[in-house]
């Protein structure tokens, strides 16, 4: 049975025992226990960050914090001035977007072809009418041109263009995916809305990893409203960024009792996520879980092979500790004790590098994924439970060596017998 004496006892042969270790031993199995620790946390945190990369993207630059859109059944918002004044009287608002979005063909070649049997150069694409000011203000559209430049206020018959929409950033070779070749800044193309067509100007190309961006083609509002006939200004989709500190389901639940949900769907980011992202997501976090369980597995195997190895060259020694009285059990205490060492210094280091370099380094530098710009995901709260993990591990892989030895009889251990 552990004794308060047997602690005592324990924690001396332990602190004895680790200061009479080669220094660089135990340097070598911190080192061991901090990438341990670095793999528990760094490999999943870089998969979920994968896609939380993505879903930041997409509330940056799309959604903003609350999303504002069209019920279901019906085509636009209804009552939109009203609708925005509410919004705009919110205290926590801190900026806002209204977009009028419509779909539309778009054609390049629509002067030089003459064979009627020519394919033509079109591609199907959603418009948004925008506030170029306080669309920008809000998205920050404007940084994402990579070829032109963005909308101003009055820039009637021109237009800007998602990557996605142009062959030569997207060549994608399929029956069933058409894009503009040959277009850029200058270009003429004609947009069809309905039965109403106009020219325009391709002023700019955007280029964003968020599809909702670079599969859009964007105007200025009044002219697109014009094209599509409201002339009731009632828009298509509100997009809200809130003031730093503010919660966006206090908002959404603020406009839904004043009545918005009554003529549009309100939802934070989160709730507009599609489900099939938040599944990747925990699949991805699944999947890291286990690549990280490996990493534990050698980690408790290295601390198995250097106890036993430490125990089975002292065996002489822990028999003579029987011999004068020494209980069995904090012999073995002292060897867990050690582990217990190896494995809280090994994540203390660990958790310095984490939120003092490694986190900080990466949320300012993202990893450049082809879809998303990849965040390391690390919370605390989960952060911890892989080290209670690690070190539980370690008294495991600590314990049965040293148990494995106390266990023989003491004559034997004293005498070198098997």
């Amino acid at each position: 049975m552990f004794s308060p004496l047997n602690f005592r006892i324990a924690f001396f042969l332990a602190v004895r025992q680790l200061r009479r270790s080669s220094k660089w031993t135990n340097s070598l199995i911190i080192f061991v226990m901090i990438l341990t620790f670095l793999n528990l946390v760094i490999v999943s945190g870089i998969l979920v960050g994968l896609i939380q990369g993505a879903i930041e993207a997409v509330r940056e630059q799309y959604t903003s914090d609350v999303i504002v859109s069209n019920l279901n059944t019906e085509t636009y918002i209804e009552y939109s001035p009203d609708i925005i004044r509410t919004i705009e009287s919110l205290p926590q608002v801190d900026a806002l977007s209204a977009r009028y979005v419509s779909g539309s063909t778009l054609e390049a070649n629509y002067k030089s072809r003459t064979d009627p049997n020519e394919k033509p150069n079109t591609a199907g694409a959603q418009i948004a009418g925008i506030d170029p000011v306080a669309e920008d203000e809000l998205t920050g559209l404007s940084r994402w041109v990579i070829e032109g430049e963005y909308l101003q206020p009055g820039d009637y018959d021109q237009i800007l263009l998602g990557s996605y929409l142009i062959k030569k950033y997207i060549p994608v070779d399929n029956p069933g995916f058409s894009a503009l070749d040959d277009v850029g800044p200058g270009s003429k193309i004609r947009i069809k809305i309905g039965d109403v067509e106009r020219e325009v100007t391709v002023k700019g190309i955007l280029k964003s990893k968020v599809d909702e961006v670079s599969f859009k083609a964007y105007m200025v509002d009044s002219q697109l409203r014009g094209m599509i006939g409201r002339n009731d200004f009632n828009v298509d989709e509100i997009a809200i960024r809130l003031k730093p500190g503010s919660d966006p389901v206090v908002v959404r639940d603020t406009l839904l009792r004043n009545g918005v949900g009554t003529y549009a769907k309100v939802q934070t980011s989160a709730d507009a996520q599609p489900k099939f992202i938040k599944d990747i997501r925990d699949t991805f976090a699944l999947l890291g879980n286990m690549i990280s369980s490996i990493g534990l597995v050698v980690a408790s195997i290295t601390i198995f092979i250097v106890i036993f190895i430490n125990a089975l060259t002292r065996r002489k020694f822990i028999g003579i500790l029987k011999g004068i009285g020494i209980n069995g059990q904090a012999i073995e205490l002292s060897y867990v004790m050690q582990s217990i060492f190896y494995a809280c210094i090994g994540s203390a280091v660990g958790l310095v590098l984490l939120y003092a370099f490694l986190q900080p380094f990466i949320a300012a530098h993202p990893i450049n994924f082809p879809f998303s710009d990849g965040i390391l995901v690390a919370p605390l709260s989960g952060t911890m439970l892989r080290i209670s993990l690690l070190v539980f591990a370690t008294i495991i892989a600590g314990y049965i060596p040293a148990r494995m030895i106390v266990r023989k009889n003491t004559l034997d251990s004293i005498l070198g017998r098997k």
